[in-house]
């Protein structure tokens, strides 16, 4: 089931709800898999950002045996941790275990965050790179119990005026570790479109906030084509 709304003024929402996770993962890969082939015939290449967390990791997973020019994708990742490249809850180690490692892709054509070498130098770096890309085709998100995306936190700047960098170094964030890069809400917003994957029973709160047109992080992300939510059901009643 779909539905649209304007959740404010600038976020134009479409709720696409499934009955389980399984489902709604498949679903997305599908679409996932639909936006890099139009994207690849129409600009020869597929940028996507990353969502990290644990929330896309099955997603990633069944990515790994989908039939596509993988040559053509490039891939960058909307937030790291200031942690060790093999640490365990480092983004870019879950989507190369889950699925990039598995994959005829270049090193190449996965921009890392080098978050390992501080939250402010990395931010920089990372927004320099950055600066060759006008346009991603799709950005992948999800939704913290409080709100946020990517390592955007409420009551912490989230980069949304037009002047932002497109990469914030975050020194205090509430879960750990405290810091960390994230792309800005600005720079989450330059792209063709984007899909939130949002499961479990602790989102129910921060859906009811966004549906209720509360500000979160989550409804600062505003590309001109709107967002589309892929969420369980369950989180809607």
């Amino acid at each position: 089931m779909s539905t649209v709304n304007n959740n404010s003024s600038l976020q134009i929402c479409r709720w696409h709800s499934f009955s389980n996770t399984t489902v709604l993962e498949k679903s997305a890969v599908t679409e996932i898999l639909r936006a890099a082939h139009e994207a690849i015939e129409n600009r020869g290449a597929f940028h996507i950002v990353l969502a990290g967390g644990t929330t896309p990791r099955r997603v990633y997973e069944l990515l790994k045996t989908a039939d596509t020019n993988w040559d053509k994708w490039h891939i960058y990742f909307g937030d790291e941790r200031c942690l060790p490249p093999d640490h365990a809850d480092r983004n870019s180690l879950m989507a190369a275990q889950a699925w990039l490692n598995h994959i005829a892709i270049s090193a190449t054509q996965i921009h890392l965050i080098r978050a390992e070498e501080g939250a402010q130098v990395a931010a920089e770096k990372y927004a320099a790179l950055l600066s060759d890309v006008k346009t991603f085709d799709l950005v992948l998100l999800g939704l913290g119990e409080d709100g946020h995306t990517a390592s955007l936190f409420p009551n912490h700047d989230v980069g949304s005026p037009s002047k932002s960098p497109a990469a914030l170094a975050v020194f205090d964030a509430p879960k750990p570790p405290p810091q960390r890069v994230s792309l800005s809400a600005r720079r989450l917003s330059e792209t063709n479109q984007v899909i939130f994957l949002v499961t479990g029973n602790g989102k129910k709160e921060a859906v009811k906030n966004w549906r209720s047109k509360e500000k979160i992080p989550a409804s600062t992300i505003t590309p001109k084509q709107g967002v589309d939510i892929y969420i369980e059901s369950q989180l809607l009643v």
